[in-house]
């Protein structure tokens, strides 16, 4: 390594030059310096990166730079280069020493570690063999312990099974001995506290003990229910119970005699030492279940002292409604009806008067009302159950059946308030052999139905057709007959108690709404020749006026309740696309949208049928405005017309006469025989032909002169557009080819002079719209206006 001197002495002479040895050495201690100077990190990452002399390069480029001056600084920086690298030698020599002394501390420690682990195995298996032979000395004492653990574990069961045989016989000594002083009260509460028992026993294994329970419940509940029982019918019995005759001619609660007061404090005292017993009863007693096909809700049994009650009229319901009775007739299901609803309909006074009160004061949450009513409902469920296969295949004595099923169903709910979540007689009628038979007579009886009223004589005269307000659908007496009867349908099944046989119905009326549709278009087809008589207008009616009601149902809240269970039925079957099944959800679409959808298109054919019809005799009337000329000359009518000036009065055209007169004729017959709806479509439909028959086969097809173009303007505003007055505030608006041509026409010459100039030399469509606008054109393009102004004969002499 040089002294700093004779580094420093090179710069110095720049004139002067070095040997390349010596350049070469002064170059490889300047790197070396320089990785001194930047650390050991920098030096390693530009290393990696094969860089080094890059950087070197640029560090010199940093510090010394272009100026030659500060070629001075180079002795400190050789310097501090060589001090650190004396530095990281130093900790070189360090590293290299101390690095054998951490590899032996670490042996070291490695090897203690063993030591001690082995120690740790040695005193791992010594504890291993002492805990083995421990316990092989314990077994015997753990046999022994065990042992008397199961002898003591026993004896605490035994002892906990004499306890409840104790407590069982404590509770049966206590109803004796209040049974022995007449305390009926106490000894109706003590059994029930037994029930109670026997409930919470309900999970033991204990067979025999929940037999004895069971069995001792049982003694004391038939004692205590005969006698109660017995006093609570003496006490009905003074009240004259059941009461057989209307509400009106009972005597008891009217004429009150002197011992009404304690007769009612017994009844109510029996009632609730009765409904003590509920508990027992439930336990004992299990109600009365129809098969499981019926598909009945789970409910409660009724109530002790209503089941007692319901006695003396289950007796006289069997009596006349099982059995060879003359009462006991299957083709009269209306006699053990009827007789049901006088029951509840004589009771319900006694009932919410006299007993509610009772179950109310006991703190009971039944209805006094509903308990009696269900009990009534079992007797008429359980006669259906047993009729209805008799009758099955019986048509007429089948849907009579359902007819005064449905009749009493309705009474029952509607006046009486039973609720539809209860057990009732649409369960029975949507037993799945019953339902289908059920089905197929509705099917065959609405179809001969609809048979019936479309052969009938007065099938397509409207029943209200003399008055005005009422008649305003102008409804054939077929077609309100049919929505009555697809209403009544809506009636019998709107209370089944699920929505999947609800939806079978709703398929059922799509299905008759679909067949009644095809023969409206069979008789449509007969009628298509005479497309403006009565019986295709009626028809149309017809048609119109059952899409109509369709669509209003659709936002009934029961059908809409329909399309939700319908979507989530296609949801699990995915019968539907996502976008169906979306507008479903979304209510975009109804249950009813496919009928409603062909309602409509056969709707529009006959609309169509009869514009073309009306269209065409229009047009054949319209022959001789279109081509008539002035008598002996070859030029149009409409060049040879004098102006409105040179005419006193204008007048119609007398060739637009036959136009206007069918026009109007028809206008008129339509009018009268059409609903206002249908009208309105088809007026708008044949003006927007005429319109355009107009326009292009006599406007376009004609030149005008000014009196020509009068003429037909007066035409058109004061004899054409008028007929239509009476259907709309502006019927010009309807014309709009015509009645923006006759404007056209019109201009006065320098307007359509400026005009013409406007459009010829318009080079965009903005200011020609604008231009157009002005005066009143909105429909016509500027092209059309351009060939209308070209039509007018009436233009000044211009020398060209």
């Amino acid at each position: 390594m040089l002294p700093a001197g004779q580094a420093g002495e090179g710069p110095a002479t720049p004139g002067c030059s070095e040997s390349g040895d010596e350049r070469k050495t002064e170059e490889e201690k300047s790197e070396i310096n320089i990785a001194a100077l930047v650390g050991n990190e920098q030096v390693s990452e530009v290393t990696d990166n094969g860089d080094l002399s890059s950087y070197v390069s640029a560090f010199i480029e940093k510090e010394v730079g272009n100026d030659l001056k500060s070629l001075k600084k180079l002795d400190k920086l050789i310097e501090q280069m060589t001090e650190n690298k004396m530095q990281l030698e130093e900790q070189v020599l360090t590293i290299s020493s101390e690095i054998p002394k951490r590899i032996q501390n670490a042996l070291k420690n490695a090897e203690e570690s063993k030591q001690f682990l082995n120690q740790f195995l040695d005193q791992e298996t010594h504890l291993v063999s002492s805990i083995n032979s421990h316990l092989l000395t314990a077994q015997p004492w753990m046999e022994d312990l065990g042992a008397k653990i199961s002898q003591i574990e026993e004896i605490e069961r035994h002892l906990a099974y004499l306890k409840w045989i104790s407590q069982i016989e404590e509770l049966s000594d206590n109803i004796q001995q209040y049974l022995m002083t007449n305390n009926v009260p106490e000894a109706s509460s003590t059994l029930v506290s037994m029930a109670e028992l026997d409930i919470k026993l309900q999970e033991s294994s204990c067979t025999h003990l929940l037999g004895f329970m069971r069995a001792t419940v049982k003694f004391w509940h038939k004692i205590l229910k005969d006698r109660l029982t017995s006093d609570f019918e003496e006490i009905l019995a003074q009240l004259h119970w059941p009461f057989i005759a209307p509400p009106q001619s009972q005597t008891v609660g009217l004429s009150r005699p002197a011992s009404a007061p304690e007769i009612y404090s017994n009844l109510e005292t029996l009632f609730c030492q009765l409904l003590k017993l509920q508990t027992s009863d439930e336990l004992l007693t299990k109600p009365k279940q129809l098969p499981e096909k019926y598909s009945l809700p789970a409910s409660s049994s009724v109530i002790l002292p209503i089941q007692i009650m319901l006695t003396p009229l289950q007796k006289r319901f069997r009596y006349h409604f099982r059995g060879n009775r003359q009462t006991n007739v299957i083709s009269k299901p209306e006699w053990y009806l009827t007789q049901v609803l006088m029951w509840i309909g004589n009771h319900t006074q006694f009932l919410d008067e006299k007993i509610q009160p009772i179950l109310d004061k006991a703190g009971s949450s039944a209805n006094a009302m509903l308990e009696f009513s269900r009990g009534l409902m079992m007797l008429v469920l359980e006669k259906l159950a047993a009729d209805i296969p008799c009758l099955l295949y019986d048509d007429n004595l089948f849907c009579h059946l359902v007819d005064e099923v449905l009749l009493f169903e309705r009474e029952l709910h509607s006046v009486h308030g039973y609720p539809g979540t209860f057990a009732n007689c649409m369960h029975i009628l949507s037993e799945e052999t019953c339902f289908q038979r059920w089905l197929t007579v509705e099917r065959k009886f609405a179809l001969q139905k609809m048979d019936s009223m479309l052969s009938s004589e007065a099938a397509w005269i409207s029943q209200y057709k003399d008055i005005t307000d009422v008649d305003e659908m102008k409804v054939p007496d077929c077609a309100e007959t049919f929505m009555t009867l697809l209403l009544v349908i809506t009636d019998r099944y709107k209370n089944l108690p699920t929505a999947s046989r609800k939806l079978q119905f709703l398929e059922l009326q799509k299905d008759l709404v679909d067949d009644f549709r095809i023969r409206l278009t069979q008789v449509m087809k007969e009628e298509t020749r005479a497309s403006l008589g009565f019986r295709y207008c009626a028809i149309l009616n017809a048609v119109n006026y059952i899409s109509t009601v369709l669509a209003d149902w659709a936002d009934n809240v029961f059908f809409l309740q329909l399309q939700q269970a319908a979507l989530e039925v296609f949801a699990e079957n995915n019968t539907l696309s996502k976008l169906q099944l979306g507008q479903l959800a979304s209510m975009e679409s109804s249950v009813f949208d496919d009928m409603i959808n062909l309602l409509e298109r056969l709707k529009h054919d006959m609309l169509t049928r009869q514009v073309d019809h009306v269209f065409r005799e229009v047009k054949d009337a319209a022959k001789l405005y279109r081509k008539e000329r002035q008598c002996c000359s070859h030029f149009p009518r409409w060049l040879s017309l004098p102006s409105q000036s040179e005419q006193a009065v204008m007048s119609l055209s007398s060739s637009a006469c036959p136009l206007l007169l069918t026009l109007r004729d028809r206008l008129l017959q339509l009018e009268q025989q059409l609903c206002f709806s249908l009208f309105k479509t088809f007026w708008q439909m044949l003006v927007e032909k005429l319109d355009i028959h107009i326009y292009q086969e006599i406007i376009l097809a004609n030149h005008f002169n000014e009196g020509g173009a009068a003429q037909l303007q007066f035409d058109m505003t004061r004899n054409l557009f008028p007929l239509f007055s009476h259907y709309c505030k502006r019927p010009e608006n309807y014309f709009k080819h015509v009645k923006e041509a006759c404007i056209i026409l019109n201009l006065n010459i320098g307007s359509a002079l400026l005009l013409k100039d406007v459009l010829q030399s318009a080079s965009e469509q903005p200011p020609a719209t604008a231009a157009l606008n002005e005066i009143g054109i909105y429909k016509l393009a500027p092209q059309d206006v351009e060939i209308l102004l070209n039509l007018r004969t009436n233009w000044p002499n211009t020398g060209k």
